[in-house]
């Protein structure tokens, strides 16, 4: 449904009109979310780590095999006659069988339990002969004694590397809104730079037309007309560079949402934030709660222990464990070697005892021991500096919205400003330093407006990365993500 709804949004800016497209930031995000190359890349990562764990919960489940190999022996092989003495025979033997297993992994011991029934049918081709051998049922287990059991560590790793996908996933998704919002503002500033020289110019091009004729009647200085000309000439200069940095702007915000098309887009930046503010406790927990980088950490310790693990059990006493017990019987004719068949049993129990390695086994030992202290350490500073920096954006983040409203404000004074500053030039009453004072402090506030409003969305969904969670609706954010 989601994408459903986010294929609509895409056709309605994307497709809508002849003209250039609006874009608010919010629908920049959802199509960022949706069409964007790091999107459809984040998605399949996120859909191959489902899979895994999906492979990897079937390793605990029972498995059903249907199994046969028949074969065809036509050759001269060495043969043990019932003397003894051993003879070499020509062989010409076809041998068909089908049978059906059922095996389950045992994953506190890492050993394997198994149930089969098979039937096998030889034929001897020159003597026209038939035979059958049926193992009406098999139990059977086999696994190593002293081994490394990845059954059991598998089971606790995999849970938390699936956990770490799903909300690094999540948070992937909230950098590429963060992404967005760079993007989405720097075309933003470049489309104000744009309109501010325009502005400028117009304004340039009249006021140094209306020196000219003050000039002629000798009420202004030739260096003060002048000085208007170049204003003039920078300001039709700044008007072709804006025009150029917004070209550069739209190609680079097109490519990121994944728009082929040569579409003229015009943002719309908005005039207000949401106001509130993220309680700094509420933040950590929830940052500790729904990150992924605390469940990166989890499963870091758990694989250097699982490899230190692995290196004690390659040291020391191997021992292979195989055990068999069923029925069987042999017949000439299938219904009979079904009959009254016999108990078997097959144990075999195979050592390895190491005696000189010349220290290689003690190494790797050691070598993973100083792996596991290595990974404590730098988990522990990994997670102190996560802290801090979950801290540092909470606070950043609560005054930003302050810093927008003074910016507002501080834009509209400045226009303000220079509207009176015109005035009183056209009047006679100041100066062409006093209007351009004006003119550089109305084109500072209305760029600093626009980064302040990119501030604050940065930050927003920088947070919201970090802690997995939509304070301005109170709920996790993993609660709303597509389904894959």
């Amino acid at each position: 449904m989601k994408r459903l709804l986010f294929t609509i949004c895409g056709l309605l800016f994307l497709w809508g009109e002849a003209d250039a497209r609006r874009l608010t930031l919010v629908d920049a995000i959802r199509m960022a979310q949706a069409y964007s190359p790091e999107a459809q890349a984040a998605e399949h990562t996120y859909r191959a780590a489902y899979w895994s764990y999906r492979s990897f919960r079937a390793n605990y489940l029972p498995e059903v095999n249907l199994v046969s190999s028949p074969y065809l022996n036509r050759q001269i092989n060495r043969v043990t006659q019932p003397d003894g003495t051993e003879q070499f025979i020509r062989q010409n033997q076809l041998i068909t069988d089908v049978g059906l297993q059922i095996s389950q992994n045992v994953w506190f011991t890492g050993g394997n339990l198994f149930v089969q029934t098979s039937t096998q049918r030889m034929d001897e081709l020159g003597s026209n002969l038939t035979s059958y051998n049926s193992l009406p049922v098999t139990v059977g287990y086999q696994q190593s004694l002293f081994g490394y059991n990845s059954l059991k560590w598998d089971r606790r790793i995999e849970p938390v590397r699936f956990r770490e996908a799903k909300k690094t996933y999540a948070e992937t998704l909230e950098l590429i809104a963060s992404k967005t919002c760079e993007l989405f503002f720097a075309l933003a500033t470049a489309q104000a730079n744009l309109d501010i020289a325009r502005s400028n110019y117009a304004s340039a091009d009249t006021l140094y037309r209306y020196a000219r004729g003050r000039y002629n009647i000798g009420s202004i200085t030739e260096n003060e007309m002048l000085q208007l000309e170049v204003n003039r000439l920078n300001e039709e200069t700044n008007m072709m560079k804006a025009r150029i940095e917004v070209e550069d702007a739209m190609l680079t915000f097109r490519s990121f949402l994944g728009i082929r098309e040569e579409t003229e887009i015009e943002v719309m930046e908005g005039d207000s934030v949401p106001q509130f503010e993220v309680p700094l406790g509420e933040a950590l927990e929830q940052a500790y709660r729904n990150s992924p980088d605390p469940d990166t950490y989890r499963r870091l310790k758990l694989e250097s222990r699982s490899a230190l693990a692995q290196a004690r059990a390659s040291r020391g006493l191997k021992a292979d464990l195989y055990l068999q017990f069923g029925l069987s019987q042999t017949a000439d004719r299938l219904k009979d070697s079904w009959r009254d068949p016999l108990d078997q049993q097959y144990v075999s129990l195979s050592l390895v005892v190491p005696i000189l390695d010349w220290g290689r086994g003690r190494g790797k030992v050691r070598v993973a021991k100083s792996n596991v202290a290595l990974v404590e350490t730098q988990t522990e500073q990994d997670m102190n500096d996560f802290e801090l920096n979950v801290r540092k954006m909470v606070r950043q983040f609560n005054l930003q919205a302050r810093q927008v409203e003074v910016a507002a404000r501080t834009d509209e004074t400045a226009r303000r400003r220079y509207e009176v500053a015109l005035r009183l030039y056209l009047m006679g009453k100041s100066t062409v330093l006093d209007l351009n004072a004006a003119i550089s402090e109305k084109d500072t506030a209305r760029r600093n407006r626009i980064e302040a409003m990119k501030t604050y969305w940065t930050l927003y969904y920088g947070l919201r990365s970090m802690t997995q969670y939509d304070f301005e609706r109170g709920c996790p954010i993993t609660d709303n993500l597509p389904e894959i």
